[in-house]
């Protein structure tokens, strides 16, 4: 067995948690008409055992379900569906928060229910293709720009989506600014070119990341409140360096003085050397809680949190097939294999099946 801090409690604002080990928020697309559903229940009870799980990117709007069968977070059935998700997460003595992820241009109208409307900061469209419902695999659309006072209504509508989700049960909010989804393309100059408020220099294009940050603090407060960014990601590629590294001191500095329980750093296999060199002044930026992932084995983990780039360390993919990961890792036990064509599909086949490690 493995002794280190990675595999003990930790205190994240109000909660204990039972190891520094997070879930990073996966998209597995089994939510059927975009509600959480009692299989979902089940997949996140499972894994319970996670310092904190980390709810997979769910919408705060219509206008946000770009990708099929992901989630929502704004009607009463979803709302309902999430607390039956909360409520078998808190049985196993669990802790949970919720990824909102609103999609902004990153998808389809074919994806999105009746009333929701494909928008964005401007209208650009990104480059790749995406799959749909009913028409297979096609290019992303140009979505509608924003007016201004679409903006703050859109803020609006991430608060009242936190609000709701504290009541079903979620002990907090991760606002995901990462991976080239709408408080994202906020910050990048290639996607957001308004001219008003939120565009232009470097202080206007963070506005819109941090009025929701500092209205969701109003509503659920600090220590329910989160953020995932992604500095460097591929959707940041044309930016020249110098500007990400201003924008994102700009943010981690207004962080700081907000307060949010946690930021998470995701890390994707870009420029691995820019990362860590901008990882170690995030460091100095905010000296709040930090979760970093992107690809980490536990020898990997140790060293992040020995040499005090994090507090804790997220895995994503090795937990879709290891449902006890945390308990694999400790014990030097062989992880399950997993089958990456039933990373997503409606049914418990690679959800729900993957067999638990005897104990030792």
């Amino acid at each position: 067995m493995i002794e280190h801090k990675l595999f003990e409690p930790y205190k994240l604002g109000d909660l204990l948690l039972k190891n520094r080990m997070a879930m990073a928020p996966l998209t597995r697309c089994r939510a059927k008409d975009n509600i959480p559903n009692s299989l979902m229940a089940e997949y996140y009870a499972q894994r319970a055992n996670a310092g904190l799980l980390i709810a997979e990117g769910t919408s705060p709007s219509p206008n946000g379900l770009g990708y099929t069968n992901i989630p929502g977070s704004y009607s009463e059935a979803q709302m309902q569906g999430w607390a039956q998700v909360c409520k078998a997460v808190k049985e196993n003595q669990g802790h949970i928060f919720l990824q909102m992820m609103h999609t902004g241009r990153v998808g389809h109208t074919d994806n999105l229910p009746e009333g929701g409307e494909l928008i964005a900061p401007s209208a650009v469209a990104n480059p790749n293709m995406i799959s749909t419902y009913n028409l297979g695999r096609v290019p992303y659309p140009v979505p509608r720009a924003l007016t201004t006072e679409e903006v703050k209504t859109t803020i609006d509508e991430f608060t009242f989506s936190a609000e709701k989700s504290i009541e079903a049960g979620f002990d907090g909010i991760e606002i995901h600014c990462a991976h080239g989804y709408l408080p994202n393309q906020f910050l990048n100059p290639e996607t957001n070119l308004r001219e008003d408020n939120y565009g232009g220099s470097i202080q206007k294009r963070c506005r819109f990341v941090l009025e929701v940050m500092e209205e969701m603090i109003a509503k659920i407060g600090k220590n329910k409140t989160a953020i995932r960014i992604s500095p460097f990601s591929y959707f940041e590629k044309n930016m020249h360096p110098s500007e990400i590294k201003e924008t994102y001191k700009y943010l981690l500095t207004a962080f700081n003085k907000l307060e949010p329980v946690y930021v998470h750093l995701s890390f994707m296999g870009e420029n691995e050397d820019a990362i860590y060199d901008l990882w170690k002044d995030i460091r100095k930026w905010y000296s709040g809680t930090i979760i970093v992932c992107g690809s980490y084995t536990t020898e990997k983990a140790i060293l992040a949190i020995d040499n005090n780039i994090a507090d804790m360390v997220a895995f994503g993919r090795d937990y879709i097939h290891n449902p006890d990961l945390e308990y694999r890792l400790q014990n030097n036990i062989p992880l399950n294999e997993g089958d990456k064509s039933t990373y997503y599909g409606l049914g418990p086949e690679g959800y729900t099946d993957y067999p638990f490690a005897e104990k030792v």
